[in-house]
């Protein structure tokens, strides 16, 4: 390589996804849904945004999609995340656009065809103890905050 001439970057590949914290209240507490993945990890239910949506319409479709629970009532936006990963030998940025949902009826199941292997309701204690991710673990526990402020209002 001649001096002073930089080596080229690859530039990331951007994905934009977007996904939900959702919750369901009963007798026993406030539960929160969890999602575990293809790699055996334990997370949030979220995918890709596509062209004419936006972050909440994805969102809402991602939850149905991934849990097959009906529809979940929006009730607020939630913090963004993002992170890098390597895929195919890609380097991917991918921004996540999350939501607070409650769920008032059905049961989820897990949709299988995209690698989702269990859904699970879990108390706030125990879904921030059981999630795999920090980034998603901050995401939930900025939802458990404010389910905790909205139920005392």
């Amino acid at each position: 390589m001649s001096e002073g001439i930089a080596p080229r970057r690859r530039r990331a590949v951007v994905e934009t996804s977007a996904g939900g914290v959702v919750f369901r209240r009963g007798p026993g507490g406030t539960r929160y849904l969890l999602i575990r993945d293809p790699y055996g990890n334990w997370g949030l239910p979220k995918g890709h945004v596509e062209d004419s949506e936006s972050y909440e319409e994805a969102a809402r479709r991602e939850v149905t999609e991934e849990t097959g629970l009906p529809r979940p009532r929006v009730v607020r936006a939630l913090p963004t995340i993002d992170w890098y990963f390597r895929a195919g030998g890609r380097l991917i940025h991918k921004t996540c656009h999350f939501y607070l949902m409650e769920s008032v009826s059905g049961e989820p199941v897990p949709q299988e065809a995209e690698g989702i292997t269990a859904c699970a309701w879990e108390h706030a204690d125990a879904a921030l103890a059981t999630i795999t991710y920090d980034n998603a673990r901050a995401v939930l526990k900025a939802a458990t905050e404010l389910v905790e402020e909205l139920s005392a209002a």
